[in-house]
């Protein structure tokens, strides 16, 4: 099981989400490093959000419950769902 987490920006803080970036990479980094997650990216167009494929509930929870987009705003709501991923690429390794 897989855990898909999706952001919905709030367009009024786009300035803040400028400002909170170099915060919300290095969150992205350190999870990254950790292998807490397989993806994770805006959408084509930033306003529509991003979304992020986690390998445990327990690490997209821990990520939202720290970020800086969520915990100043930049974060409308975010949605996460359970993912039985079916055929994929081996991202064991």
């Amino acid at each position: 099981m897989k855990y898909v987490l999706f952001y919905e920006s709030d367009p009024t803080k786009m300035a803040v989400a400028q400002a909170l970036f170099p915060e919300h990479r290095a969150r992205l980094d350190a999870f990254h490093a950790a292998g807490k997650f397989l993806f994770v990216g805006p959408f084509e167009d930033p306003r529509d959000g991003a979304m992020g494929i986690f390998r445990s509930r327990e690490a997209v929870d821990e990520f939202v419950a720290g970020d800086p987009f969520v915990l100043n705003g930049v974060v409308a709501r975010t949605t996460i769902r359970g993912w039985r991923e079916l055929y994929g690429v081996d991202t064991a390794s």
